[in-house]
């Protein structure tokens, strides 16, 4: 559905767990901590030493890209998962999952340089997963055909920097605003 936007992994298994074990850890310490996060607490929490996190990411900055674009894979990988659902529940199901993403972009936001190849290739290939979703859904007579995608991702963005954290409340207000994409009468 999407164009291929992938993190290089390695290829053997020990060191493809240990990355990916790392880019988990990462994930969860900048969702919690934010990019201020020490380096130390990521190996510590994927269960290897600084030495192994900086073999797979030699400056922090690389940490951050990778995490970003394994959040834009699972962004596609979801896509493509939910493609031959019916409209709305397609539509509805990525959006959930772009809701999670945001959570992790805004963590690292700061540290990612928004000019550079892979943001934009990300990008590229976060509206090449997302816009067919929305425009099945439109002519499905599912969502609002006035609402562009750009609307739909900074909506959702709105709902998710609220400041709630609580996460029924999040899931309350992102319905009511998912609602408001529904066609009137």
């Amino acid at each position: 559905m999407a164009e291929p936007v992938t993190v290089r992994r390695p290829t053997r298994a020990d060191a493809r767990r240990n990355f990916d074990a790392l880019l988990t850890a990462a994930r969860d310490a900048f969702g919690e901590e934010g990019a201020a996060a020490s380096l130390e607490d990521v190996a510590r929490r994927a269960g290897v030493g600084i030495g192994t996190l900086y073999r797979h990411f030699p400056t922090r900055q690389a940490l951050f890209e990778a995490v970003y674009v394994g959040e834009i894979e699972e962004l596609v990988r979801v896509a493509d998962d939910v493609a031959d659902r019916p409209a709305w529940e397609a539509l509805l199901a990525w959006l959930r999952q772009f809701a999670d993403y945001l959570v992790t972009k805004r963590a690292i936001a700061v540290e990612l340089d928004r000019q550079s190849e892979v943001m934009r290739a990300c990008r590229e290939a976060m509206f090449a997963a997302g816009v067919p979703l929305l425009e099945r859904a439109q002519a499905a007579g599912e969502v609002r055909t006035d609402l562009t995608f750009d609307d739909l991702i900074k909506l959702i963005a709105g709902v998710t920097s609220s400041g709630s954290t609580d996460d029924a409340q999040r899931e309350r207000l992102l319905t009511v605003a998912l609602d408001g994409i529904r066609p009137r009468g």
